[in-house]
């Protein structure tokens, strides 16, 4: 099995990356987000690539971000680790030249989410499970999900989705549109694949065009996450969120 944070391979004009942090459930790590930003950056470049499937290993997607090692204590370092992270990421998918489309099985939730939202088509797992957990930790969301979700569900669904941090079952997932298709558990890469194949037969031209258009305003939310997120990283309910994941129980949240 391999060891690299992202895996990829190639099938034609169709070229799989697979998010691989074992053991936690592919949570986005420094390793993951850097290996993605990389690939991406790169297959916008590839003009022998013509759709890009991101999916996750051991029949999971991601389970959110993996926050060991987050140390920063000023607005300063907050911004340095957003600008350098998750920002650099989505520009890469949602405002990049190819098509994505995720195969998501198990675990979609934060981070994880936030990915999917990223891709321009969605096949999941009937067995797959969703939920936008950031304010579960006492943040905002980043990595443009509010760019992205509202694109998806809505503006006042996405609110309800960001606020609530409820678990979405594949089922609701699709009702709402967070999800384009349904598949059987273990399927959702295979399905991947044949729409990945519809798409790279596609104009990439006019593929990379309209992705250019529908990210407009982009930069903009990206900008917001920069200057309000981090008010509450350094917040006594982040503090309190991550106490009460690590103890596994319910936050106390107190709005300082």
């Amino acid at each position: 099995m391999s060891t690299d944070p992202v895996t990829e391979s190639r099938d034609g004009p169709v070229v799989t990356l697979t998010m691989n942090n074992p053991g936690k459930l592919n949570a986005m790590s420094a390793a993951v987000r850097d290996g993605l930003t990389a690939a991406f950056a790169r297959l916008n470049d590839d003009v022998s690539c013509r759709a890009v499937i991101l999916t996750g290993a051991d029949g999971e997607f991601s389970a959110g971000a993996d926050m060991e090692g987050w140390r920063e204590t000023t607005v300063r370092e907050c911004r340095t680790r957003l600008r350098r992270g998750g920002t650099l990421l989505v520009r890469e998918m949602v405002a990049g030249s190819k098509p994505i489309i995720a195969a998501v099985e198990g675990h979609a939730y934060g981070a994880g989410l936030a990915l999917a939202c990223a891709t321009d088509h969605v096949i999941a797992s009937n067995a797959a499970k969703f939920c936008c957990a950031f304010t579960r930790v006492g943040f905002i969301p980043d990595l443009a999900v509010m760019y992205t979700l509202p694109h998806r569900v809505g503006v006042a669904r996405a609110k309800q989705v960001i606020a609530l941090a409820e678990t979405i079952d594949a089922d609701r997932a699709e009702r709402i549109g967070l999800v384009d298709e349904l598949t059987v558990p273990g399927g959702a890469l295979e399905r991947a694949r044949e729409v990945a194949l519809k798409y790279a037969a596609g104009p990439p031209l006019a593929f990379e065009l309209m992705k250019s258009a529908f990210a407009r305003g982009l930069e903009a939310m990206v900008q917001v996450e920069l200057d309000l997120q981090p008010y509450a990283w350094l917040s006594q309910d982040h503090e309190e969120g991550k106490r009460a994941f690590r103890e596994k129980r319910p936050p106390r949240f107190t709005g300082r």
